[in-house]
Protein backbone atom coordinates (compact mmCIF):
# COMPACT_ATOMS: atom_id res chain seq x y z
CA UNK A 1 0.00 0.00 0.00
CA UNK A 2 1.14 3.45 -0.98
CA UNK A 3 1.92 6.26 1.79
CA UNK A 4 -1.48 8.69 2.15
CA UNK A 5 0.98 11.30 0.67
CA UNK A 6 2.47 9.57 -2.58
CA UNK A 7 -1.57 9.61 -3.43
CA UNK A 8 -2.44 13.42 -2.25
CA UNK A 9 0.44 14.09 -4.45
CA UNK A 10 -0.14 12.39 -7.29
CA UNK A 11 -3.88 13.81 -7.14
CA UNK A 12 -3.25 17.25 -6.66
CA UNK A 13 -2.52 19.47 -9.97
CA UNK A 14 1.39 20.26 -10.33
CA UNK A 15 0.76 23.98 -9.86
CA UNK A 16 -0.90 23.44 -7.25
CA UNK A 17 1.27 24.38 -4.45
CA UNK A 18 2.83 27.81 -6.64
CA UNK A 19 1.41 30.97 -5.26
CA UNK A 20 -0.67 33.10 -7.83
CA UNK A 21 0.65 36.23 -8.22
CA UNK A 22 -2.00 38.79 -8.94
CA UNK A 23 -0.37 41.49 -12.04
CA UNK A 24 -2.04 44.28 -10.20
CA UNK A 25 -0.80 43.78 -6.80
CA UNK A 26 2.57 43.45 -8.26
CA UNK A 27 2.10 46.93 -10.34
CA UNK A 28 0.89 48.52 -7.04
CA UNK A 29 4.46 46.72 -4.88
CA UNK A 30 6.81 48.08 -7.62
CA UNK A 31 5.63 51.65 -6.86
CA UNK A 32 5.61 51.31 -3.71
CA UNK A 33 1.60 51.78 -2.93
CA UNK A 34 0.09 49.62 -0.39
CA UNK A 35 -2.08 46.70 -1.94
CA UNK A 36 -5.58 47.37 -0.21
CA UNK A 37 -8.42 46.38 -1.81
CA UNK A 38 -9.07 50.44 -2.51
CA UNK A 39 -6.20 50.36 -5.00
CA UNK A 40 -7.12 46.78 -6.59
CA UNK A 41 -10.35 48.08 -7.47
CA UNK A 42 -9.85 51.32 -8.61
CA UNK A 43 -6.37 50.10 -10.78
CA UNK A 44 -7.95 47.27 -11.56
CA UNK A 45 -10.89 48.92 -12.89
CA UNK A 46 -8.95 51.21 -15.31
CA UNK A 47 -6.96 49.01 -16.47
CA UNK A 48 -9.84 46.42 -17.38
CA UNK A 49 -11.16 49.99 -19.39
CA UNK A 50 -8.10 51.66 -20.99
CA UNK A 51 -9.61 53.37 -23.79
CA UNK A 52 -11.49 55.63 -21.38
CA UNK A 53 -10.87 58.50 -19.55
CA UNK A 54 -12.85 59.51 -16.12
CA UNK A 55 -13.27 62.23 -13.93
CA UNK A 56 -13.26 61.71 -10.33
CA UNK A 57 -17.26 61.96 -10.15
CA UNK A 58 -17.39 59.29 -13.52
CA UNK A 59 -15.12 57.00 -11.79
CA UNK A 60 -17.05 56.79 -8.36
CA UNK A 61 -19.88 55.98 -10.44
CA UNK A 62 -18.68 53.45 -12.43
CA UNK A 63 -17.26 51.26 -9.71
CA UNK A 64 -20.36 51.51 -7.83
CA UNK A 65 -22.39 50.64 -10.61
CA UNK A 66 -19.67 48.17 -11.65
CA UNK A 67 -21.09 45.76 -8.52
CA UNK A 68 -17.56 47.30 -6.89
CA UNK A 69 -17.18 48.55 -3.30
CA UNK A 70 -18.20 52.06 -2.80
CA UNK A 71 -15.55 54.56 -2.00
CA UNK A 72 -16.25 57.55 -0.42
CA UNK A 73 -15.28 60.80 -2.47
CA UNK A 74 -12.23 61.78 -0.51
CA UNK A 75 -10.49 58.12 -0.24
CA UNK A 76 -11.05 57.86 -4.17
CA UNK A 77 -9.28 61.24 -4.23
CA UNK A 78 -6.54 60.24 -2.61
CA UNK A 79 -6.04 57.09 -4.01
CA UNK A 80 -6.14 58.82 -7.94
CA UNK A 81 -3.77 61.04 -6.56
CA UNK A 82 -1.49 58.50 -5.57
CA UNK A 83 -1.79 56.14 -8.49
CA UNK A 84 -1.16 59.51 -11.12
CA UNK A 85 1.94 60.38 -8.69
CA UNK A 86 3.53 57.24 -9.56
CA UNK A 87 3.00 57.15 -13.30
CA UNK A 88 0.19 54.27 -13.09
CA UNK A 89 -2.56 56.73 -14.25
CA UNK A 90 -2.52 59.73 -16.53
CA UNK A 91 -4.57 62.77 -15.76
CA UNK A 92 -5.34 65.12 -18.33
CA UNK A 93 -7.46 68.55 -18.44
CA UNK A 94 -9.76 68.73 -20.35
CA UNK A 95 -10.83 71.77 -22.56
CA UNK A 96 -13.26 72.77 -19.75
CA UNK A 97 -10.48 72.33 -17.49
CA UNK A 98 -11.93 69.14 -15.54
CA UNK A 99 -9.44 66.48 -14.58
CA UNK A 100 -9.65 62.84 -16.53
CA UNK A 101 -7.85 60.23 -15.42
CA UNK A 102 -6.88 56.73 -17.21
CA UNK A 103 -4.62 54.04 -16.72
CA UNK A 104 -0.73 54.86 -18.23
CA UNK A 105 0.99 51.59 -19.99
CA UNK A 106 4.74 51.69 -18.38
CA UNK A 107 5.97 51.64 -22.17
CA UNK A 108 3.75 54.95 -23.19
CA UNK A 109 5.89 58.38 -23.34
CA UNK A 110 3.28 59.88 -24.81
CA UNK A 111 -0.57 59.14 -25.49
CA UNK A 112 -1.97 60.97 -28.47
CA UNK A 113 -5.69 61.08 -27.88
CA UNK A 114 -8.48 63.18 -29.68
CA UNK A 115 -10.99 64.32 -27.15
CA UNK A 116 -14.70 65.20 -27.70
CA UNK A 117 -15.84 68.69 -26.86
CA UNK A 118 -19.39 67.45 -26.78
CA UNK A 119 -19.43 63.69 -25.55
CA UNK A 120 -15.65 63.97 -23.59
CA UNK A 121 -15.01 60.40 -24.98
CA UNK A 122 -11.34 60.11 -25.79
CA UNK A 123 -10.00 58.25 -28.47
CA UNK A 124 -6.41 57.02 -29.09
CA UNK A 125 -4.97 58.26 -32.30
CA UNK A 126 -2.04 56.02 -32.59
CA UNK A 127 -3.36 54.01 -34.99
CA UNK A 128 -4.60 57.54 -36.92
CA UNK A 129 -1.42 58.68 -37.00
CA UNK A 130 0.50 55.30 -38.48
CA UNK A 131 3.59 56.77 -39.75
CA UNK A 132 3.89 59.93 -37.77
CA UNK A 133 3.51 58.16 -34.45
CA UNK A 134 6.88 57.10 -34.47
CA UNK A 135 8.08 60.90 -35.07
CA UNK A 136 5.73 61.64 -32.33
CA UNK A 137 7.22 59.12 -30.05
CA UNK A 138 11.06 60.62 -30.83
CA UNK A 139 9.68 64.25 -30.29
CA UNK A 140 8.16 63.04 -26.87
CA UNK A 141 11.47 61.23 -25.77
CA UNK A 142 13.20 64.20 -27.20
CA UNK A 143 11.65 66.58 -24.97
CA UNK A 144 11.38 63.99 -21.74
CA UNK A 145 15.35 63.53 -22.17
CA UNK A 146 16.29 67.48 -22.23
CA UNK A 147 14.08 67.58 -18.62
CA UNK A 148 15.79 64.73 -17.14
CA UNK A 149 19.20 66.69 -17.64
CA UNK A 150 17.53 69.44 -16.17
CA UNK A 151 16.59 67.40 -13.17
CA UNK A 152 12.88 67.21 -13.86
CA UNK A 153 11.37 63.37 -12.65
CA UNK A 154 8.12 61.65 -13.27
CA UNK A 155 7.49 62.89 -16.86
CA UNK A 156 5.17 61.65 -18.91
CA UNK A 157 3.94 63.70 -22.15
CA UNK A 158 -0.12 64.21 -23.25
CA UNK A 159 -0.77 65.25 -27.13
CA UNK A 160 -4.49 66.35 -27.10
CA UNK A 161 -6.77 67.14 -30.13
CA UNK A 162 -10.25 68.42 -29.42
CA UNK A 163 -12.95 68.85 -31.28
CA UNK A 164 -16.15 67.21 -32.01
CA UNK A 165 -16.29 63.62 -33.07
CA UNK A 166 -17.91 61.70 -35.73
CA UNK A 167 -20.89 60.45 -33.63
CA UNK A 168 -21.48 63.81 -32.15
CA UNK A 169 -21.27 65.64 -35.11
CA UNK A 170 -24.16 63.07 -36.81
CA UNK A 171 -26.16 63.78 -34.10
CA UNK A 172 -25.96 66.82 -34.13
CA UNK A 173 -26.52 67.09 -38.05
CA UNK A 174 -30.21 64.77 -37.29
CA UNK A 175 -31.49 67.31 -35.21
Amino acid sequence: MKPASTIKSKLRPPNAGAEVVDPIDTLLGAHGLRRTSAARTVLGWLLANPQTSYTHAQLQDALSHGGQATLDRVTLYRLIDRLTQVGLLLCRVDGNRVRRYQAMPASVRTMPHFECQSCHRDSPLAGALKSSASDLDRAAQNAIAALQASGYTGLSMDFSVRGVCADCTSARGAL
